[in-house]
């Protein structure tokens, strides 16, 4: 079975997700097209970063990763194949990789130097990557596709701000049931916690004392403060909407003070 995932900020209301998918079952009929997300915001790297590397590992090994996010056709434009971690990933090399991506994960990288015969590139994610895509979930070599290089367009995310009392950290992802997710692991707060008391600070100088396991350990419409499935920890309100009732966007700073 050969498995092509997508990530893409084309959303599902135009006819652009649709032309990439045929493309894909045109070339390869057996194709099984999974859909990571959509509806990231437009240009949002970051964003789809985030979900990208919740959702990856999950695949078998070999799958095939379309990525498209900010992908607009330039004549200086440069596409990316890579494998790391038993997997592969295709899109722009602007940076998105490398905020999940360490350079030791990474077994291989290509420039994708496919010769397109129309002048007018328009929709470099069905006429280049989703090609490029096609060709690996078939077995095919990555030099086939691509000159091999060794270097990614790096970009960082901003991290936390560690102190011996304090954690300062800020929202990235806000998910569907409006779940504020921060940049601050378990790990993060394990090392400067030393089981000592806490208060979690946010917007309208909110306030939570306690970590949850489960976000039905308070009452319907409580807030709380758990460590997910990512692994960062989570403002949320049982069956309710955090990001919204306590006005927590992306870029929202929290704060965590050690007593």
């Amino acid at each position: 079975m050969s498995i092509i995932t997508l990530t893409t900020d084309l959303g599902t209301t135009d006819f652009y997700l649709a032309a990439v998918k045929g493309s894909i079952l045109s070339a390869m009929p057996d194709a099984t097209i999974v859909d990571i997300s959509h509806h990231i915001p437009p240009y949002q790297i970051i964003q789809a970063a985030f979900l990208l590397s919740n959702a990856y590992y999950h695949f078998p090994l070999e799958t095939v990763h379309l990525v498209s996010i900010d992908n607009s056709y330039q004549s200086d434009a440069k596409f990316v194949a890579l494998k790391a971690k038993g997997h592969y990933f295709i899109g722009p090399d602007n940076g998105l990789f490398s905020l999940f991506l360490n350079p030791e994960d990474i077994e291989k990288i290509v420039k994708i130097n496919l010769r397109i015969q129309d002048d007018f590139i328009h929709f470099p994610i069905k006429d280049i990557l989703a090609k490029s895509a096609v060709h690996l979930a078939k077995g095919g070599k990555m030099e086939i596709i691509g000159r091999k290089i060794t270097n990614l367009n790096y970009k960082t995310i901003i991290q936390p701000v560690i102190e011996p009392s304090i954690i300062r950290g800020s929202i990235i992802h806000v998910d569907n049931f409006g779940n504020a997710i921060s940049n601050i692991t378990k790990e993060i707060f394990d090392t400067v916690a030393r089981n000592r008391p806490f208060e979690i600070v946010f917007k309208r100088n909110e306030k939570i004392t306690k970590i949850c396991k489960h976000y039905s350990e308070v009452t319907e419409g409580e807030k709380l403060c758990l460590f997910g499935i990512t692994g960062k920890l989570e403002i949320a309100i049982n069956k309710g909407d955090a990001s919204g009732l306590l006005a927590l966007g992306i870029n929202e700073k929290i704060q965590i003070q050690f007593l």
